[in-house]
């Protein structure tokens, strides 16, 4: 909210605003002013997604997996997701016997 406060203050000047704050970026400081601007609620902060995989993602994954040479590099690579962590739940969860 001090950002914001801030911002309207120096005349809507992004990058006066973050010199005096150190606020992450002008992008953030902007999309805080429109949440404000619209009557929002402001956030108290970075809000951060857990993405969610379908059954049907994560059995592809795994076949992958499982048909490609037991790689968790190769499909992760491959696939563009998830992380080894995530992948590896997967195929203890789909195929407890089947990882290296």
């Amino acid at each position: 909210m001090r950002a914001v406060q801030l911002y309207v203050k120096l005349g809507k000047r992004a990058n006066a605003t973050i010199r005096q704050l150190s606020y992450p970026t002008k992008n953030a400081l902007k999309h805080r002013y429109r949440e404000f601007a619209r009557g929002d609620d402001l956030s108290a902060g970075y809000v951060i997604t857990k993405q969610h995989y379908s059954d049907e993602s994560k059995r592809v994954a795994v076949e992958h997996y499982l048909d490609n040479g037991r790689c968790l590099a190769w499909t992760i690579e491959a696939l563009g997701f998830p992380s080894r962590e995530k992948l590896s739940a997967w195929i203890d969860e789909y195929q407890p016997r089947d990882r290296r």
